[in-house]
């Protein structure tokens, strides 16, 4: 029983925790950008060519950053994995394991 209120108190540490930490803290969130729409009419795709083109563009930028937001990301949650696994190491030897 006593185990059982201990990971109840944890879990409502951790959640609480949650709530209150900031936001950079957590992983960001990268959206990949969607694919511009190319016309299968050759006429649509002439008449609209100004608005196709700048659609391309702006996906190739747009990637470009998700692309950036991705390596950020991984080295990041890298860098959080090795904070987590070296605070993991410090439990054991304090629980004696």
């Amino acid at each position: 029983m006593q185990n059982l209120r201990l990971k109840g108190l944890h879990l409502l540490q951790t959640m609480v925790l949650m709530i209150c930490v900031p936001g950079p803290v957590f992983a960001e969130s990268c959206f990949a950008p969607p694919r511009p729409f190319l016309p299968s009419d050759s006429q649509a795709a002439r008449d609209y060519a100004a608005i196709i083109r700048s659609d391309f563009e702006n996906y190739i930028q747009d990637i470009q950053s998700y692309f950036r937001c991705l390596d950020s990301e991984r080295a990041r949650a890298f860098e959080e994995a090795r904070e987590v696994s070296e605070d993991y190491g410090r439990f054991l030897q304090l629980v004696g394991d």
